[in-house]
């Protein structure tokens, strides 16, 4: 089949705070190399502007869900995510995207691949970067998706229905551990860390080891060359000490630095995907971050003493707004077990059609 003539069939949909293109696998080719080909040629990869295409020049808009029916009896449909590169030809499959998760039940259910109940659907997602399963709950009253409503979410203009996400079997996601070093806090490139994985590998530092008060703009970041090349030496070290092998070329392991709440929330973050520095921060590095911040003697441990013991939602502060998540951890289990963790996204549907790759 020439894709090139006849085009694929293609939505795109806001997930969260990211964008991107989401695909029945059974309009793709079935090898990974022809596919991936279609991928970038589609999104307009590689170019910095991505002008031939249907990325929008950032990594949080050059996203691909693929979506099928799930074999697996615990599941309803299969969701693999592809981080494709800007400039660079790259498509990677070594992370799970919670935001991009946000728009795959919404999407199997507009194409038939599961059943719309008559109020509310919940789709069981296997995320197959990982195997761990997340359920996504949200309105789809008279069996059609709702995407209009009222919930606001940090870095998207207006409102929109609620996704709610749970997480299960998230630990060790990437790393096959929730602490892949075996240690609650490590000493790396001179600075005091802590490695998780529970739905991203993170690696987390105090902002004032890196000489920042933890407030800086994210233009501020993004302008500090010096202070990037650290934070790519940083990761890169933390990712042989994670078992993740030489990571230089890989978009995980994610940075997040911490630093004292200043507006009304629970702790601030400055996350890096993996060396910019990302104008929010990501759900799973969320989640991870805040399921590492529970460990006593954890980096970052020493901001929960003021949260409420009773509850498990914690507002994590970021560069243009807030993200709630929803984290318990028994850390007393040996090693630490993650008992739930969750998140609220939105998400919308932008097009729906038939998309055409740039010429080979």
């Amino acid at each position: 089949m020439s894709y090139d003539d006849t085009g694929v069939r293609c939505t795109m949909l806001r997930g969260g705070t990211s964008r991107g293109l989401f695909f029945d696998a059974a309009d793709l080719p079935a090898g990974d190399a022809e596919r991936d080909d279609l991928l970038l040629r589609l999104m307009g990869t590689p170019d910095p502007r991505q002008i031939d295409g249907l990325g929008g020049s950032t990594s949080l808009t050059s996203k691909v869900a693929v979506v099928s029916r799930s074999e697996d009896p615990d599941a309803d449909v299969d969701y693999l995510f592809l981080q494709l590169g800007v400039d660079a030809a790259t498509v990677s499959d070594q992370q799970n995207c919670g935001n991009i998760l946000a728009g795959v039940g919404p999407f199997a259910v507009e194409r038939g691949l599961v059943p719309a109940a008559d109020g509310e659907t919940s789709v069981r997602i296997r995320m197959v970067n990982s195997g761990s399963i997340a359920v996504a709950s949200f309105p789809t009253p008279g069996g059609t998706v709702e995407y209009r409503g009222d919930v606001a979410i940090a870095g998207v203009p207006a409102t929109a229905a609620p996704v709610v996400l749970a997480f299960t079997d998230t630990e060790g996601s990437a790393t096959g551990s929730l602490l892949p070093t075996g240690h609650v806090r490590d000493s790396i490139e001179g600075v005091e860390a802590t490695c998780v994985d529970n739905g991203m590998p993170v690696v987390v530092a105090m902002a004032g080891s890196f000489g920042l008060t933890g407030y800086e703009t994210h233009e501020e970041l993004a302008a500090d060359a010096e202070l990037l090349a650290r934070v790519d030496a940083f990761r890169v070290k933390a990712g042989q000490l994670m078992g993740l092998g030489d990571v230089s070329s890989s978009s995980v392991p994610k940075t997040a630095l911490l630093s004292p709440a200043r507006d009304g929330g629970q702790v601030c973050t400055r996350s890096f995907i993996p060396v910019q520095p990302h104008t929010a921060i990501g759900v799973l590095a969320a989640v991870s971050v805040v399921t590492g911040m529970l460990l006593p003697g954890a980096v970052g441990h020493e901001l929960t003493a003021d949260w409420a013991r009773a509850g498990s939602q914690v507002d994590v502060e970021h560069p243009t707004g807030h993200l709630l998540v929803d984290v318990v951890v028994d850390a007393s289990a040996q090693p630490p077990r993650v008992v739930r963790s969750g998140v609220v996204r939105t998400a919308r549907k932008l097009f729906d059609g038939t998309a055409f790759p740039r010429a080979c």
